[in-house]
């Protein structure tokens, strides 16, 4: 199966990372350009690109500003016979859709319908949910809207944050790939979602991750349904946006927590202006 990948961040380098040490290489990757990052705006490669020039492969590496005629001519070139995405970050024209004859597939971290949208793995752990999933499906112009390939789910554990859930979840998406879709993708009919079962999800900013100094004691001492919730909430927001609170003037990042006898402790904190600690 000829297939150009579409992605940028951690949960599509480990995608990608996967279907290669599998034996699946794409043909190209597309993701986006370098950017300024960090304080001093040290211009970065996204991390799909890191990984395919680390693995020395010469797998094409396209970098779009946008999606015009030019860059879709180059698409076409490829003659690729499926387009597969994870977290590319960008809305794709119908234009795009059109061009592989078995259209393009997207691997979302949900098991949709539910969860649609930015944040479908921490609203998951936000929620309290006991498994998540992963769903290949076909992309149309609507948000996570098209038509339902195939799923698999996952267990949400109670030490799971975003990252750890990422990771299960690029594995498992590139699995069912592998296993599932490209061995049968002649056979394999999309079923339309239902969308009256339609949840959505949003960007949390940096304000979600407040939590007031008073309640986080109270977790400690108290425990109960308040504990349980903050601890979903850290493990939900680490790394981004974070959990924070304030004691005094003191601004407090909440990095890791555990639920031990119904109660909440604090693993990991940093003090503004200073490095993590252990507790």
């Amino acid at each position: 199966m000829k297939f150009v990948f579409f992605g940028t961040p951690r949960f599509a380098a480990a995608v990608l990372g996967r279907l290669i040490e599998k034996g699946s290489a794409p043909i190209a990757l597309v993701t986006n350009p370098d950017m300024p990052v960090g304080r001093k705006k040290i211009i970065t490669p996204p991390e799909t690109k890191t990984l395919i020039l680390k693995t020395k492969s010469g797998i094409p590496i396209l970098q779009p500003k946008k999606i015009d005629a030019e860059f879709l001519e180059r698409l076409n070139k490829l003659e690729a016979d499926i387009f597969v995405v994870a977290a590319y970050g960008k809305m794709l024209p119908q234009k795009l859709l059109d061009i592989p004859r078995y259209g393009v597939i997207n691997i979302h971290p949900s098991i949709l319908p539910k969860y649609r949208g930015a944040s479908p793995v921490q609203s998951a752990i936000l929620d309290g949910e006991n498994e998540t999933g992963v769903t290949l499906f076909k992309i149309d112009e609507a948000m996570d809207h098209g038509p339902l390939y195939c799923d698999k789910k996952v267990e949400i554990k109670p030490e799971d944050n975003t990252p750890s859930m990422f990771e299960k979840l690029a594995v498992a998406g590139a699995d069912l790939l592998i296993d599932r879709l490209f061995p049968n993708i002649d056979i394999l009919s999309p079923v339309p979602q239902t969308e009256s079962a339609a949840t959505y999800t949003r960007k949390f900013a940096t304000s979600d991750g407040f939590i007031e100094y008073s309640d986080l004691k109270k977790a400690e001492t108290e425990g109960g349904s308040l504990a349980n919730m903050i601890d979903r909430k850290i493990r939900a927001f680490y790394p981004e946006p974070g959990c924070w609170t304030m004691e005094g003037p003191v601004r407090i990042k909440l990095l890791d927590s555990v639920i031990e006898d119904g109660k909440l402790r604090l693993k990991i904190i940093q003090k503004e202006g200073k490095k993590p600690v252990i507790l």
